[in-house]
Parts: structure tokens; C-alpha cells; sequence
């Protein structure tokens, strides 16, 4: 399964748990690879560790697409309520794509540790939050892409109004250096437009669709906790219906119980951090086109401000040559 360079992050450095820093993993250097039969993508996987578990000190590898999405299975296999992001070949990433998946391979070794149990209040309340986070997120990404939509419908047509002004010019004498000054401002605003859009495209758009997929992975995650506290209760209850079969449903029971503490400790540990990643990730979005926003306006203004300031010169210019005799 092909896919662009730009659709994953170049690089991306993971390290463990601060107190820890005896293991470093870093994605990065994206090579494309072609083939009488196919066209593909690797990236080198560098890790250097200090950890006795491990043969040697330093690893690099080079993987494709395919491998990333072996992992993604696995994972989700293994550790049904971590919360694992979406890989996509056709749409591009935003900037968490391998970072998630290196947290998420931290998270693993962090949910083995153990922890409190949690109450199961815990997880209605994820629940409920991922309900309105769900609705939140994709209104928002129906409406940037109608901005985008829009932005780009304005900018075609602007691209079409400059070189009107600058073919009336020619047919105008008294007033062609006006319109062509005008012509040049709208070329100017159009160069500002577009900037635009590439802000939207690669920032704002690739990371509320990120969300949109997290928003789904994350209600799937609470899904798969629920049913496996759900086999937990059905076999409480087979035990409370069926005592001389005591001492197998015990031994069962208890392994459900061991089941149901693990997935609660590393979707609670897991959800803390996707939680402090989003609303990094959502607060370092809207600044950012804020900004470009911000910019944008002050071009285009300081664009027209210097075209009026420029008329207004040449009128009086004009002015004082009809008062002379």
C-alpha cells in the first residue's frame, strides 16, 4: 500500500518515562523505494537502550507501511483498551501519527506496572465525554473544510479579477497606472490567500481529522472495556446460580478480575495522556491560524494602505500642477 512521504512526520524521538531515560526510539528519514511491481515507502527505526533485557545497546532497521500497521493489530490484540491511533495510506497525517504509536508502545510497558483499580464511574464519565467530544470534533471538521471550500472558490475567482483591471488599463490612459496598481494589489492578496489555504491544509485540516478518527478508536477502546467487565459479571452471576461448580468459576473469576485491572489501568493511564496530547495538539492549532490569520489581514491591509497612500500622492501632485498658470 503506497504512500507519500508527506503523509507520515519525517521524525519523530520517543524516550520512556523521565526517571527512567534508558531507552530512546526515533522514526525519521523516509526513503522511497521502486519496483517492477510496486511503489513503497520505509522509514528507519533507530533505538539505543541501556536496559540487561535487551542483546545489544543500539538497533536500526528500516520498515514500511505494512509493518506499522502489523503493529497497530497486535496491539490492539494484545492490549484491547489502549488507545491506539488510526494509520490512513490515503489521507494525510497530522503530527502525532508515530508519536502516538511510540506512546502507545510506552504506554504498554507503563500498564503492566499496575495501579489502583478503578471504579467503573470512572469509565461512564470517559464515556460521556467522548460522546460530546465526538460531536464537537466532527461539526468542526465539516466546517473547516467548508472554510477551506470557500477560501479556495474566493481565491479562483480573485485569481481571474487582477489581470481584468490590467487588460482595462490598456484602453483607460488617465486612469491606467490606477489600474494597474489595483491589479497588482489584488495579485498580491491572491499570493496572501493562497499561503492561506496551505496553512489550513497542513495544519488545521489534517489534525481535526486526526481527532474525527480518535473519537472513533476511543469509543471502540470503551467498548471493548465494557465487555470485558461484562464477562467478568456474567460469570459472577453463573457462580452465584451454580455453587457446586465453586472452585472452577473461581479460578476463572479471578482471572477475569486479574483482565478487568489490567484494561481499566491502561485505559485510565492511556486516556491521561491522549487527553493531555489533544488539547496540546487542539490549543497549538487554533494559535497557529490565529497567526496565519492574523498575518493574512495585515498583508492585505498593509497592501491596500500603500496602494490609497500612493493615489493620494499623484492626486496632489495633480492638484498643484492645475493650480500653476
Amino acid at each position: 500500500m503506497p504512500i507519500s512521504p508527506s503523509s507520515m512526520i519525517n521524525q519523530y524521538k520517543f524516550e520512556d518515562e523521565p526517571e527512567l531515560r534508558d531507552l530512546f526510539i526515533t522514526v525519521d528519514d523516509p526513503e522511497s523505494h521502486i519496483t517492477a511491481i510496486e511503489t513503497f515507502i520505509t522509514y528507519r527505526v533507530v533505538t539505543k537502550t541501556s536496559r540487561g533485557e535487551f542483546d545489544s545497546s543500539e538497533y536500526e532497521v528500516r520498515r514500511r507501511y505494512q509493518d506499522f500497521l502489523w503493529l497497530k493489530n497486535k496491539l490492539e490484540a494484545a492490549h484491547p483498551t489502549l488507545i491506539i491511533p488510526e494509520l490512513s495510506s490515503h489521507k494525510k497525517q497530522g503530527p502525532g501519527l508515530l508519536s502516538r504509536m511510540g506512546q502507545t508502545v510506552r504506554a504498554v510497558a507503563s500498564s503492566v506496572r499496575g495501579g489502583v483499580k478503578n471504579r467503573p464511574e470512572t469509565f461512564t464519565e470517559m464515556n460521556d465525554y467522548m460522546e460530546t467530544f465526538s460531536q464537537k470534533i466532527n461539526v468542526l471538521d465539516k466546517i473547516a473544510h467548508r472554510i477551506y471550500k470557500e477560501e479556495r472558490e474566493y481565491f479562483n475567482e480573485m485569481k481571474e479579477y487582477g489581470p481584468i483591471h490590467t487588460l482595462w488599463s490598456a484602453s483607460e490612459e488617465d486612469i491606467a497606472d490606477s489600474l494597474k496598481g489595483v491589479a497588482s494589489c489584488i495579485d498580491k492578496c491572491c499570493k496572501a490567500t493562497e499561503k492561506r489555504m496551505a496553512g489550513l491544509s497542513e495544519n488545521l485540516l489534517p489534525i481535526l481529522h486526526e481527532y474525527v478518527l480518535y473519537s472513533e478508536i476511543l469509543m471502540g477502546v470503551l467498548k471493548r472495556r465494557d465487555q470485558i467487565q461484562g464477562e467478568l459479571d456474567s460469570k459472577v452471576d453463573a457462580l452465584a446460580n451454580k455453587k457446586p461448580e465453586k472452585d472452577l468459576f473461581s479460578e476463572e473469576i479471578g482471572k477475569l478480575e486479574d483482565k478487568v485491572e489490567c484494561a481499566n489501568n491502561a485505559l485510565k493511564a492511556d486516556w491521561d495522556r491522549w487527553k493531555q496530547n489533544m488539547q496540546c495538539d487542539m490549543r497549538s492549532t487554533f494559535t497557529n491560524v490565529a497567526e496565519n490569520n492574523l498575518r493574512y489581514y495585515e498583508e492585505c491591509l498593509a497592501t491596500w494602505e500603500s496602494f490609497l497612500a500612493s493615489q493620494t500622492v499623484d492626486l496632489h501632485v495633480e492638484e498643484d500642477s492645475e493650480d500653476k498658470p
